[in-house]
């Protein structure tokens, strides 16, 4: 059995507990997730399971890509994703759903892509102070000196300076299932997650 799966963020929300104390949550719509193929240290060099996750249309698919979900007897699927943790072993075409991984109190950690925010400046990409706010300072929102004279003539690499921010993928660790709602394959873990609403994710158990 796999130790996580594919799915999509739903977004935020929160609930109480038994305390009546407030717990900020994420809503992540968890599978089901159908096995597309199984891996072996044999055959492929390593051991691993893949999934598939969402229906498509055969168009946005290549033909390589359908023959290969047909072989487990699987419709066109819009993400696969490969996880190399796993127990009891799965045959192909079984549907895993979100109650078959995950318990209340799994402490889980979820991979996503973060919101891309573009090309930004320093200050909001990396929280510099900025300059004096009046209006004969000339310097407001810049970078700053690159410290390099004539020698070496060039801006060092890694120096912090404007450039596109976001749209990296990114992994929250050490979130905690809080509630399963098993109908809809709904999992609510603590705390945030990366991603628009939407956006695919996956979750592993830790």
């Amino acid at each position: 059995m796999a130790k996580g799966l594919i799915g999509k963020k739903i977004g935020m929300s929160q609930i109480f507990d038994e305390q009546g104390n407030i717990i900020p949550v994420t809503v992540l719509e968890v599978g089901p997730c159908a096995v597309s193929q199984v891996k072996s240290a044999a055959t492929d060099g390593y051991d691993a399971i893949q999934l598939a996750y969402q229906d498509d249309k055969e168009k946005h698919l290549t033909k390589s890509e359908i023959k290969h979900l047909a072989k487990a007897g699987l419709t066109p699927k819009r993400v696969l994703k490969e996880f190399r943790n796993f127990g009891e072993e799965p045959a192909a075409g079984a549907e895993l759903k979100a109650q078959d991984v995950f318990a209340v109190s799994d402490i889980v950690k979820v991979t996503g892509t973060s919101k891309g925010k573009g090309f930004q400046g320093v200050i909001k990409r990396y929280g510099h102070h900025g300059g004096p706010g009046a209006h004969g300072s000339r310097f407001h929102r810049h970078p700053g000196s690159m410290g390099s004279n004539t020698t070496p003539g060039r801006v060092f690499k890694g120096r912090k300076l404007p450039g596109r921010m976001g749209f990296d993928t990114k992994t929250v660790l050490n979130l905690k299932v809080v509630r399963i709602h098993e109908a809809e394959n709904l999992v609510f873990v603590s705390g945030s997650v990366p991603g628009r609403a939407n956006s695919i994710i996956t979750i592993e158990k830790i």
